[in-house]
């Protein structure tokens, strides 16, 4: 029989027991043969790997092992531990092969205490019979109180083999060896992970070696392994030296890139790496890295970080190097910078460069300044399609919070142009917006907004002080672990009893959402919480998730958890919405800038999205700045119009208003680029008829609606309006118009009213949207029999369908007879007719404080006029009950204790072509007993 293999070791004995060898020669007298075992390693416990035992192939020429994680736990009675050596022999299945005699050196096995080992073999034994635990029986307190010992090799199998008693010749039955067997119903599935052979050589010039920390990172085809730290007992990266090390890593295809780095920016820090060398220990699939370049601040790039493509004969052809520029765009608000170190990692579909500490700006001292485009170089294997960046600082230093613009990516080389540009127009600071300092930046066109809605339960102590985090895991990707800092609906203190907190989430699009992780960072004087529901919204999926949880995450509660994974219970479609991305541009005029709320509502060919508040946690609109937003919205089709404006609030609340883009995706034919055609085709062209040209392919693009404005919004200015409709610069259909509105209140004791009055008209070519009648032609508006005067500007409507009249209910005498309106399109020179002679009023008629007219013709006002005025309410009704719906509504108060309201109660009826707008009004809601 051939030898394969030997296992060589020493006791560890004497004042000099650590031992190099070289080598070992066997010689087979019997069978005339020679096998040499070749070792180069230190068998020493403060040297190399700490190892004084090691299995050794016949003839390798390079160590290969199989590790092997074993955890022994000491129990917690009192003279539990021990002073002993140790030993430990593990048996495969059904106790054909054993690992041999094992001595876990570098261990304390003291009471309550659990030691962790890294054994290496060259066998596979997995899944194990039995293992065999026992020690020397030598020096003070021997004895030793073994409660149990787990063993978790790469294949991610991990199973206990309890022990429980006592290993002393002087306790029990006296013996100090025993064997252990597996309790099955604690064996555990874990991750696989695969053991690599690693080999790392500096290179030999001058200086070439480090004493700093060194971390790998591996990229496959279908993964990355952890980021790793390369440790070891001895002088590793030393000048011409080759560092060998056994590491574990999941199964991620076949290898495409090395990230390897240190963490030293000092002078004398500095590495000169040759090359790295991967070998699967079970397969042999190996991999080369070639490098001889610099890690040092002081040579080459400056760069501490290298990433180095696979070569081989696994690998048919290496992926190129690339160098990406990259522009990071400081805002140009007040305190917008910041001397925080800021880290960015680019995410494409090949892999990611790691996090990068962007040290060097190209072409500014100093970075991160207001207003600053600071450009950096980051060279990396090529990532393929950029996906998004996840850019963040450390948060350190006064004044570290940062407002960021946008980072611009593009291949060193390139034309501005075909930079991708990834949006931002946030804070990352604690104290502003959100409190984020790490952020994921996608283009306009990817992001995705999450809303999530977190329910804390009602029973005694539910509420906590902890920070709470979320973590998404879609069918495509998985979010960060990401902490709710400011919540939507903004309710003071968050996570209270019985209290439901709402979250917005910006980042990459993850798929369908088929789990959540949420827990708390465990701080706080109340740190346990009960969490009872958690719901998340996607309106751009058209999906609502609810994730039932019920439970405490407390660790004086239940099973001690402060985080759980939980799955939906069930998956509802909900009214789908598209992204736009809105910028707008304030005029660098004096006083330009607002702090009122700005709204926006967006019309286009096939409908009008929600009068949307443009907000964030940023001082927005101030003088020659440029915001950009992105709000979720009804697709709306092409979008010709825009109505934008202020609620007028706040001092200096005065707006001037310079432009607005609108971006969306459409589709749209992009024709194919061409190419170029060598002389042999210009020469067949020249012969032959030209073929039609492609029409080009179907594609979403990104389109941009302008409209620009140039003036002011502001009660003292112009003609002070603070509402105003601007049409797309490219929509040549769409004209402007003015309208005379005619108010007649009736003629009757009490008809006039002292509140505010809007209305809101509709045409076929749109609505006015609702505007506050403000300037009449009397001082003294809506009195009794007064015809009041006022003119509306905005887009053409077209011919007008109806109008919706109503006040706020303000004042002492709000109650409102309103007789008729009257309309005249000044374009087209045309006089619509709306009767109503009814009142708005909560305590009148049916108590509704709005209505909607529809136009009748000129000769029904006229004979209106000749007949009874009795007859006249009940011919209009018939007159507009045959122009308009009529519908019947049934709402239940519910019969609880207090569920009734004495509030106004407003409905709003949704429907494929409008909606009623808060029209309808339920006046009375009473409490069943």
């Amino acid at each position: 029989m051939l030898l394969r293999k030997i296992t060589i070791g020493h006791n560890n004995k004497g004042s000099s027991a650590g031992w190099a060898c070289d080598k070992v020669v066997v010689d087979d007298m019997g069978n005339k043969e020679v096998y040499e075992f070749p070792v180069n390693a230190w068998f020493d416990i403060s040297e190399g790997d700490g190892k004084i035992q090691r299995d050794v192939l016949a003839g390798a020429t390079q160590p290969m092992a199989i590790v092997y994680n074993v955890q022994v736990m000491t129990g917690d009675i009192r003279g539990a531990g021990t002073n002993s050596k140790i030993h430990f022999v593990m048996h495969g299945r059904k106790g054909i092969k054993n690992s041999g005699k094992l001595f876990l050196e570098g261990g304390t096995f003291e009471r309550a205490q659990i030691d962790i080992f890294n054994v290496e073999l060259l066998e596979l034994l997995s899944p194990l019979s039995r293992v065999t635990i026992g020690h020397d029986n030598a020096g003070i307190s021997c004895g030793w109180y073994c409660e149990k010992v787990l063993y978790c090799p790469f294949t991610g199998l991990e199973q206990v083999f309890p022990c429980g008693r006592w290993l002393d010749e002087d306790d029990g039955d006296g013996l100090v060896e025993r064997e252990l067997y597996e309790m099955v119903s604690l064996r555990q599935k874990k991750q696989k992970k695969f053991p690599w052979s690693l080999w790392i050589w500096t290179s030999e010039i001058k200086g070439a070696g480090t004493d700093a920390q060194v971390f790998l990172q591996a990229y496959g085809e279908t993964g990355k392994s952890d980021e790793m730290k390369l440790e070891s007992k001895s002088d590793s990266f030393e000048q011409g030296q080759c560092d060998k090390f056994i590491i574990e890593m999941p199964d991620i295809g076949k290898i495409r890139k090395l990230r390897i780095w240190h963490e030293k920016r000092n002078p004398f820090s500095g590495w000169h790496l040759g090359r790295v060398t991967l070998m699967k220990t079970l397969t042999r699939e190996k991999y080369s890295f070639a490098c001889n370049r610099w890690l040092d601040i002081n040579e080459d790039d400056n760069e501490i970080i290298r990433e180095l493509p696979a070569t081989g004969k696994l690998v048919p052809e290496p992926l190129p190097l690339i160098k990406y520029r990259v522009t990071i765009c400081t805002g140009n608000i007040s305190g917008s910078g910041t001397d925080a170190s800021v880290y960015l990692n680019i995410i494409g579909d090949l892999g990611d460069t790691g996090e990068r500490l962007m040290f060097m700006s190209q072409n500014n001292a100093n970075k991160f300044e207001k207003g600053n485009h600071d450009e950096f170089l980051v060279e990396a294997v090529t990532l393929g399609q950029i996906k998004r960046v996840r850019i963040g600082h450390d948060g350190r230093g006064g004044g570290c919070g940062w407002f960021l613009d946008k980072v611009m990516i593009r291949e060193e080389g390139q034309p501005e142009a075909s930079s991708i540009e990834f949006p931002c127009y946030r804070w990352l600071d604690r104290n502003e917006d959100d409190g984020q300092i790490l952020r994921e930046l996608v283009p306009t066109d990817d992001a995705v907004g999450y809303h999530i809605a977190i329910k804390t339960g009602s029973i005694n102590g539910a509420s906590s002080d902890s920070k709470v985090f979320v973590k998404l895991y879609g069918e495509k990707n998985d979010t960060n672990k990401m902490l709710l800092v400011v919540s939507d609906n903004d309710l003071g203190n968050y996570f209270e009893t019985g209290q439901t907190d709402i979250f917005t989430i910006e980042t990459f699009d993850i798929g369908k959402i088929n789990r959540l992780l949420i827990g708390h960072t465990n701080e706080g004087l109340q740190a346990g919480w009960f969490l009872d529901s958690v719901q998340i919204w996607v309106p751009v999926h058209g999906l609502q998730y609810m994730f039932p949880s019920h439970r405490w995450l407390c660790k004086d509660e239940a099973d001690g958890k402060v985080e759980v994974e939980i799955y939906p219970s069930e998956t509802l479609e909900i009214e789908k919405l598209i992204n736009y991305e809105v910028t707008v541009v304030t005029g660098d005029v004096w006083t330009g800038g607002t702090n009122a709320n700005v709204f926006l509502q967006i019309y286009g060919e096939e409908g009008k999205t929600e009068l949307i508040q443009l907000k964030s946690r940023s001082n927005n609109f101030e003088r020659g700045t440029t915001e950009i937003f992105r709000i979720e919205g009804l697709d709306v089709g092409r979008v010709y119009k825009i109505r934008i404006g202020h609620d007028g609030s706040g001092i200096g609340a005065g707006w001037f208003l310079e432009k607005v883009d609108v971006k969306r995706l459409v589709m749209a034919m992009v024709k194919p680029e061409k190419k170029e055609e060598d002389k042999k085709d210009k020469k067949k062209k020249k012969k032959k008829k030209e073929e039609e040209e492609s029409p080009g392919e179907l594609k979403e693009v990104v389109r941009t609606f302008s409209f620009p404005c140039g003036r002011w919004l502001a009660r003292d200015e112009e003609d002070g309006e603070i509402l105003v409709e601007l049409r797309a610069e490219d929509y040549e259909d769409l004209e402007e118009n003015s309208y005379e509105v005619h108010v007649f209140t009736g003629d009757m004791l009490g008809a006039g009213t002292d509140a505010s009055v809007y209305i809101n008209v509709y045409g076929e070519m749109g609505d006015t949207g609702e505007r506050k009648l403000r300037k009449s032609n009397h001082l003294n508006k809506f009195e009794r029999g007064q015809e009041d005067v006022f003119t509306i500007t905005g887009m053409d409507l077209g011919p007008l369908k109806k109008l919706r009249m109503r006040h706020d209910n303000k004042q002492a005498n709000a109650a409102w007879y309103l007789d008729r309106v009257e309309i005249f399109d000044v374009k087209d020179e045309t006089m619509y007719f709306f009767p109503c002679q009814r009142w708005l009023a909560v305590d009148e008629d049916d108590g509704q404080l709005g209505r909607e007219l529809v136009p009748v013709d000129e000769a029904f006002m006229k004979r209106d006029e000749d007949e009874e005025e009795e007859s006249s309410p009940a011919q209009l009704g018939l007159e507009q009950k045959a122009m308009s719906t009529t519908f019947t509504m049934r709402v239940k108060t519910g019969e609880k204790k207090s569920a009734g309201t004495d509030a106004n109660i407003y409905a709003i009826l949704y429907g494929t072509k409008d909606d009623t707008d808060h029209s309808i009004m339920f006046q009375i809601f009473m409490q069943i007993c």
